[in-house]
Parts: structure tokens; sequence; C-alpha cells
């Protein structure tokens, strides 16, 4: 019986390989790609036979009149067009949440039947909803779309909202399945899987407490820290890495248990290689909680789309404002977030009015695009942009931006423009690593700098629909000679001289940048010392793997050191190289490479973490007073503690007080580690209050989540 069994379990290991999808190159490094937002129902209907399914039936508008309804687009819709999406330069899909979805309708206020057809309205997270895949949610058509994105060099991100499920006061009321066995709903949640709190309103959306524990728009607020919801969500994603995804764009991270999030992210880094990056919507640098969005992007190994430059650049593009918007969220944000060039760029996307729809002038859009395509940044491109599509009933916005895809020409110049800064991307790494720097500047014009060593893009923008500008006394790094533009005058380009100066700004000589104009020059050096650009993850405990992505590496594999640590070479390539996580002591370490001729590169940053993350609950009754602006943070003697850190940054919090005087938060600490903490006060001065007596210490459990409850000592 054990040879059987033995032979049984070979036989199906090898058929789960021979299933799996192909992968493409590893996705920690997403620097490089062109991201294209798909929601899979408006895309296109790949199959008929999914329309209509009996367990859902009823929610389907095969007229298209219901924008609340589902139109027929699937999985096997975007599988069919994957060599339009490749030819346009797209290398990663984001397709809308593919899970099993609410079956019921939910009459609107008018009482016209409405359907889950955006995918945010989960029942079951480890099964395929049947409009998009079959009637049996069985992974084959999901499994078939990825192999045919990898087979296409595209990588596959899957939207995922761990935050709630459904409605919790109508349809299933929040009911939620484990492949297709009931767990619990909110109506009789007798298990304590939901947070039972009122909607976000008013100024609860700034609100730490509320933002992150209260609920959205009747949708049932999941219990991430409870050990059930804890494991499932996170089964449920390294599923989805089983089955061959390259990242995840997770949904409302600002409304999820920020400390848990760090748990989350390193269970999907310790299972293998993956991008991540999430929906924390903030107006402005200016928004009250803008500080814990760097600080949360900074420490959890999870990017954010970047909302405070998308509103500049709407704002620019679309409403003609200063190009002076634009530089300064771009200064502000380099100085804030360590990872800038992982933060996720975009014009629009499924929940605001397409850009066509705030103005309807495709000059303006495709300066847009290109600048988010050679801005610092992860450019993303919602789809149909490349086909002008919009629909502006009530103004554009939700469900109205998100119409039917109609066309698929391969010869608009938005797709010709995707396509083109999609290969300056992969060919000048200037673009994806560089360094951003304004070089000349007015209310209409922008010119700007992508460089990385000896590298370099320049950029200038002209979206004056009549003036044209002499520019002078414009200085670059690209070497003295002459540049014609790259975009071989697609949208206006004209060609510029450049004489040698010093210090990297050589002169350019005058010229006139005409109305509406998108100009691009650009150089890339020759052979030179092994450069680094990118680490992914930016932090992980030793046996993660970390993907690093530069260029010089040579063929020939060399070595790879965590401060003076050599780390296990996994796998070498002149641009990528993927290590093992050493065994070191905990904390932050530069990273080197030495090519096989010696030559030793630039540092990076990277956190060695000291064990998997484990989310736990600290409660400290009866804390230190607080007056308006003054603050409780847990802080103690591991990285993941802040190593007695007494700083905003460096501490973990600021802690909630629904409460007052007790506080409490979520943090993820080291599995199985016995770790030493006391709580601190940080005034809205800066000065900080410790908390008296000796350490508080907790012996972390291996698995699962925690709690620890305590007094603030005297």
């Amino acid at each position: 019986m054990r040879k059987l069994s033995r032979r049984l379990t070979l036989v199906s290991l090898l058929f789960s390989i021979l299933l799996a999808p192909l992968r493409t190159a590893p996705a920690a490094d997403f620097k490089r790609e062109v991201i294209y937002q798909i929601i899979t129902d408006r895309f296109f209907d790949g199959s008929s036979a999914n329309n209509n399914p009996s367990q859902s039936s009823g929610l389907y508008d095969s007229t298209k009149t219901n924008w609340r309804a589902y139109w027929g687009g699937d999985l096997a819709g975007i599988q069919q067009k994957m060599s339009y999406l490749a030819g346009m330069g797209v290398t990663a899909i984001w397709i809308s949440p593919p899970v099993d979805n609410l079956n019921t309708n939910i009459p609107d206020g008018s009482g016209n039947p409405t359907a889950s057809y955006h995918g945010y309205q989960a029942r079951d997270f480890k099964r395929i909803e049947e409009h998009f895949g079959n009637s049996s949610n069985t992974w084959t058509e999901f499994d078939n779309l990825v192999t045919a994105a990898h087979q296409n060099g595209i990588k596959v991100i899957v939207d995922f909202a761990p935050n709630h499920s459904t409605q919790n006061n109508a349809g299933e009321f929040g009911a939620l399945y484990d492949n297709g066995t009931f767990l619990g709903n909110f109506s009789s949640d007798s298990n304590g899987y939901f947070h039972h709190n009122a909607n976000i309103s008013g100024g609860g959306w700034d609100d730490r407490y509320q933002a992150q524990y209260y609920t959205l728009f009747d949708l049932a607020d999941i219990n991430q820290q409870h050990s059930t919801m804890d494991a499932y969500l996170k089964a449920a994603a390294q599923l989805f890495q089983q089955h061959g995804v390259d990242g995840f764009r997770i949904d409302a991270v600002k409304h999820l248990t920020w400390g848990w999030q760090y748990s989350f992210a390193n269970s999907i880094y310790t299972f293998g290689d993956s991008f991540l990056f999430g929906e924390w919507f903030q107006g402005n640098t200016s928004d009250p909680l803008y500080h814990d969005s760097y600080k949360f992007a900074n420490k959890s190994g999870i990017s954010l789309l970047d909302f405070p430059l998308n509103t500049a650049i709407r704002n620019v593009f679309g409403s003609n404002a200063n190009f002076s918007q634009i530089d300064s969220v771009i200064s502000q944000e380099g100085s804030n977030f360590t990872w800038k060039e992982d933060l996720v760029t975009f014009i629009d996307n499924h929940d605001m009015a397409r850009f066509l729809s705030v103005n309807n002038n495709n000059n303006r859009l495709h300066q847009a695009m290109a600048f988010t395509l050679t801005s610092r940044g992860i450019p993303c491109i919602y789809y149909g942009t490349e086909q002008y599509l919009h629909n502006d009933t009530s103004g554009g916005t939700d469900p109205f931006n998100r119409p039917m895809m109609t066309n698929f020409s391969t010869t608009t110049t938005a797709y010709q423009l995707v396509n083109k800064l999609s290969t300056l991307r992969r060919n000048n790494t200037a673009i994806p690593y560089g360094s951003m720097s304004q070089r000349w500047i007015n209310n209409d014009v922008y010119i700007y700098e992508r460089r990385f060593f000896g590298n370099v893009v320049l950029i200038a923008i002209n979206k004056n629909e009549t003036t044209s500008y002499n520019i002078s006394g414009l200085n670059t790094s690209l070497p003295a000679g002459s540049y014609s533009d790259y975009l071989t005058n697609l949208l206006g380009g004209v060609s510029i001289s450049v004489s040698s100066g010093s210090g990297g700004n050589n002169p350019v000589t005058n010229f006139t940048l005409p109305a509406h104009n998108v100009s691009v020059w650009q150089f890339t050096e020759g052979a030179s010392t092994p450069q680094i650009g990118s680490i992914g993850p930016t932090n992980g405990q030793p046996g993660v793997k970390v993907v690093i992505g530069g260029k010089n590496f040579g063929s020939s594999t060399g070595t790879v050191k965590f401060g003076t640590t050599t780390a296990t070479v996994n796998s070498w390539s002149p641009t990528q190289i993927t290590v093992t996580t050493p065994s070191v002591t905990n904390g932050n370490y530069n990273v080197t490479v030495t090519n096989s001729s010696g030559q030793v590169s630039n540092a990076i940053q990277y956190t060695v973490l000291t064990a998997k993350l484990i989310p736990i609950t600290f409660t400290v009754n009866n804390a230190s007073p607080t007056q308006v602006g003054d603050y409780i943070f847990l802080t103690g003697n591991t990285i993941e503690l802040g190593n007695w850190s007494t700083t905003w940054d460096g501490a973990v919090g600021p802690m909630l007080t629904p409460n007052y005087p007790n506080w409490f938060l979520v943090a993820s600490v080291p599995a199985g580690q016995t770790i030493q903490f006391k709580f601190i006060k940080i005034a809205a001065n800066g000065s900080v209050t410790w908390e008296a007596g000796s350490n508080h210490q907790y012996t972390v459990p291996t698995s699962g989540t925690g709690f620890v409850n305590v007094n603030w000592q005297y």
C-alpha cells in the first residue's frame, strides 16, 4: 500500500506540474512592466455558455442596457485577445476579482436588478465566478488564461478584496464559503467572523479606527484577526499563486487592518514570487492620512496606487492646471516613499470618470499617457483607453466608466504610443529604475529627465493647444550629440542638439517646442559596472526568495551579499538575479552584486525579518494621558517592532483608542519568538514619554493569530 501510495502521489505531482500555467520572468521586480487594467465582464465575450449560468440566472443582460448587470465578458474573452494586448506592449494584465461572487439579484433604488459583475462581492475566495469561467466554478478557464498570458510574455495580476464579502443586509447576507463549504454569514455570526460596526460616513473616512474597522457601503466587514478568517484569506491567496498568478492588487488597503496586512504580504512572499500593490484612496499629499499611507507602503511590502499623482495628472491634463502641480507631487512623494518607483501610476480607473469624460481631447489624453508611461512608477492603462472608449452619461462616473469594449484596432495613435513607450521601458533602465528631475517648466511645458547611471531619457511635453514655446537654458545629462524624437513624430516630436558641459549639465541648443507636442530623447550607455535598480520583495525572513533587477550583472554567476554575508544564488541573468535571504540577524542590510569579473555594484536596502510574521492584537489599558495630537505607539526589541525606535516612522502605530484611555492595534511580529516591548507616548511636539517598569514579554505563536492585553506601567 505504501508503494502504491507513493506512486499515486508521484503521478499526481507530475500531473499537477504538467497542468500548472507556465511562468514568465520573476515577478517581484515589476518596474519594467506596463499594466493593463481589465473589467473582465466588460472586455470581450469569449464564451456564450457562461452568460446565464443556472446558479445565478437572471443576472445577465444581452441588450447591455442595464449597466449593473453582467454583459458577458469572461476569462476566455481576455485569452482570445492576448495577441492584441501583447502587440500593444502590455506586459501585465490586472483583472477584476475572479472569485465566485454573489449569486442573487439585489434591486437598486429603481427596482432594476443588479449583479456583482465587477467582482467585489465575494462569496467563495477559492472558486472562480461562473460568469467568468464555467458553471462548475472550476479553475479551468483561469488556468488557460494564465498559460496564454505567460506564453505571450504577459504577467497576471488578480484583484483581491479581503476586506469584505457580500452585502450584510440583503442577498446572501455576507455568506462565505470555503471551496463550496459554508463557513458562516453576517446575520448569524456566532463565530465572530465579521466586524459589526456602522458604515463609514462623514469624517470617519479620515479616522484611523473607523477607516479600518467600520463597514464599507453595507459590505460585510471580515474580521481578519479571527484565526479562521486569517487562515482562509491567506490560503486563498496562495491558491492563486499555485495557479500561476504573478501579483495581487489588494482592494481597499486603507480599510483593512493595517498591521494584519504585513502578515498577509509576508505569507504571499514566503510562499513564492509575487508583486503586491494596494488601493489607498487619498486626494493629494495633504490628505489627513497621507503620512500613514507612505509609512504603510515603506514597511508592509505592499506598494500603492499613486492617487496623489493621479489627482495632479487629471488636474493638469484634464482641467488645464499648471504643471507645477505634478512637479510638486513628484517631489513630495520622492522624499516620503522609500520605494517610489514601485508606486502604480494611472490616469483613470473603474472608480472614477474616464479621462475623456473629463476632457474630450485626444491630444491631452496622449500627453497624459506619455507622461504616465515615462515618469517614475509603474504605469497602468485602463482598458479601452487606447481605443478612446468613454460614455459620458451622468458625467461618466460609475457605472458609466465601465462600458463594453467595442473596438480592438491596432492602428490608433494611443495603441502605438503604448507600444513604443513599453519598448523603451524594457530597453532603457532610466525609465523603470532612474531618478526623475525637472529640467524646464512653465504652466504649459514640462521637461523632465530620467537617469539611471549612464542611461538617460529626456521628455518634453507642451500641453498648450495653439502656442509653441522657445526652449532656452535647458540642460541635460544626455551626452553631446544630436537626438531625434524616439516616438518618430507620433505626437509631433522634434530633434535636439546637445553640446558638452559639466556635472551632468550639458546645454541643449535653443529650439521650439510646438503646440500639443510630446518629444522623447534617449541614450543608452555601453559596458559598465553592475547596477542595481530594484529589489523585491523589500523585506523577508531568512529563506524568502528575493529578485534583484538592474543591468550589467553579466552572463556568468557572481555573488550577492547582504551586508558581508553571501547569499545563495538561485538564478542569474545580465538583468535579473534571484537569491535566498540568508540567515542573518534581523535588521536593515545593504545588498550588493559582484559580477564574475569582481566589479561591485551600488547598494540597495533590504530588511531581514526575524521569522514569518504573525498578526497579534496588542492592547494597553489606562495609557498615559494624551492631548489632541498625542498618540500611543508600540516599540520593542526586533526590527518588526522598530528596534526600540521612538519616532513616528520607526515605532509601530499610532495605536487606536475607540475606548479611551485604552489603546490597541494589530502588529505583525516574528513567529515563535519571545519578544520584549513597551508602549510610548509621542506628543504632538515630538516629545516622548515611556511607560515605567520592566519590559513586557510575550512568546509569539508559531501560526494563527494572537492577543496581548496589559496595563500601562506607571
